[in-house]
């Protein structure tokens, strides 16, 4: 080979590192979604609005340690405990929950759902 070709060669080679290394970056990207952003799209639905969903689990959660804090802002209590049930449904690969209950000396069940993407209502 003359040394053109192996010039070209070489940064060809270059060329397909480089772009495998962009195509890896976005992969990891997308794939790198915090736990708090997938939170954040798990929609809070009444047991009418779960028709067309599938049941994926149900969690129970609590604030015991911070209950008097939360208890004295006005729904700090149930922001904090709807938060920790989008969480919750995250794990149990839910976009979607349902209280079972109401809340209970700092805590409170959720159903949890797999929910069309067109299904429910908002937040």
């Amino acid at each position: 080979m003359t040394g053109r070709k192996v010039s070209l060669k070489i940064m060809e080679n270059w060329l397909r590192i480089i772009a495998s290394l962009v195509f890896s970056a976005v992969l990891a990207g997308c794939a790198g979604m915090s736990a708090e952003q997938k939170a954040a799209g798990v929609r809070l639905l009444s047991a009418a609005q779960v028709t067309d969903c599938t049941k994926a689990g149900s969690t129970q959660v609590s604030v015991q340690d911070r209950l008097h804090v939360l208890e004295q802002v006005e729904g700090g209590l149930q922001r904090e405990l709807t938060a920790l049930a989008r969480r919750s449904a995250v794990q149990l690969g839910g976009n979607a929950i349902v209280a079972i209950d109401k809340i209970n000396r700092g805590s409170q069940s959720f159903a949890v759902y797999r929910c069309p993407a067109t299904g429910g209502s908002a937040r």
